[in-house]
């Protein structure tokens, strides 16, 4: 059996059978975990084991992990810093900035290892223009430069803990107010304008990033449908210009953000239309069970050999993490990072 397109949610600490029964439906090859799931790591442990057993492969099992105020998992979790954190240390110093991006991605990534996980949507590569709350301090920086030098470096510790980077959201969500969970935010701008969000992608999309989530936003002047719903953007600048051989994510389907496309199945079908590789639909099991009803026996042996190459893997992850050298120096760094910023006199 290989993945299938859909990822979804799982209803509490352990699996239901009607978990189960879904989880081993033919069209599903995700799922993806909330705080309601954790409870401890041991828990944790036994919940991702058991996902992965449902069925061979196994299906992928991914979170949202990026680290202040989007961090699922808390204590004993580390507690992660915001990536506007990393970036004001990278304006105080740049070398110490991308060593910090680089920790923080590694422990990341390693304390999900630990438990199994495959996957964060990490790193964050919207640019930081003052406007979105919902991106905001999610963001390195406001400089694409700076955003892709520090996304590489956390991108790299990710690797290092055997896990790979999924960037988001393309081609960039930092330049409109409105919040896609709740609303659907529209940029105005022009092509040439958008270039600068899109620079991160075009300098990681070789090689680093392993995935590309895209952005419920729709780009008015460029194209009437959101980002994740218009091939234009999927196969023509992702794939096409910019060259991107990876994994593609819809955002969550169940957002406002994406109730222009119609019923969830009709999101669904659409998103896989544009070129997305996997959907996810969260906090909403009717929907759910609607696009397995709907898509029948979709089956597209690209997308599916993309998806299988996103399993974690064996990383530089002591058998024993926490309490481990490199563990207690990575929590050090990032516990310093959090703290109040230096004092820097300036004139």
């Amino acid at each position: 059996m290989t993945l299938g397109p859909l990822m979804l949610d799982v209803e509490g600490l352990e699996l239901t059978s009607e978990d189960r029964e879904l989880l081993g439906h033919p069209l599903v090859g995700g799922v993806i975990l909330f705080s309601r799931n954790f409870e401890n790591p041991e828990q944790l442990a036994a919940l991702v084991k058991d996902i992965h057993g449902v069925r061979h492969p196994p299906l992928l099992v991914a979170v949202d992990q990026e680290g202040g105020r989007v961090q699922r998992f808390r204590e004993p979790f580390t507690r992660l810093p915001a990536a506007h954190l990393i970036g004001r240390q990278f304006d105080l110093d740049s070398a110490s900035g991308e060593a910090l991006a680089e920790q923080a991605g590694w422990l990341m990534a390693a304390e999900l290892r630990d438990v199994g996980i495959d996957l964060s949507f990490a790193p964050v590569l919207d640019l930081d223009y003052g406007v979105s709350k919902v991106i905001g301090d999610r963001a390195f920086h406001s400089h694409p430069e700076t955003v892709a030098r520090l996304a590489g470096r956390y991108a790299a510790g990710m690797r290092q803990a055997g896990m790979l980077p999924v960037g988001k959201h393309f081609p960039g969500h930092g330049a409109v107010t409105l919040d896609s969970h709740v609303a659907m935010p529209e940029d105005r701008r022009a092509y040439p304008d958008i270039m600068d969000d899109m620079l991160p992608y075009e300098r990681l999309g070789h090689g680093v990033l392993a995935g590309v989530m895209l952005a419920h936003v729709i780009y008015s002047a460029l194209d009437p449908h959101p980002a994740g719903f218009s091939r234009w953007w999927v196969e023509e600048e992702l794939r096409g210009r910019l060259g991107f051989r990876g994994a593609t994510f819809s955002d969550d389907l169940s957002m406002e953000g994406a109730a222009v496309a119609g019923s969830v199945p009709d999101r669904a079908r659409a998103a896989l239309e544009a070129g997305c590789d996997m959907i996810l639909v969260c906090n909403d099991r009717t929907g759910a069970v609607g696009v397995v009803d709907d898509l029948g026996s979709w089956a597209e042996p690209a997308s599916q050999l993309r998806l299988a190459g996103l399993h974690g893997r064996r990383g530089a992850v002591p058998d024993e993490l926490r309490g481990s050298a490199e563990w207690r120096l990575a929590s050090a760094e990032i516990e310093a990072a959090t703290g109040a910023p230096a004092l820097v006199l300036q004139g």
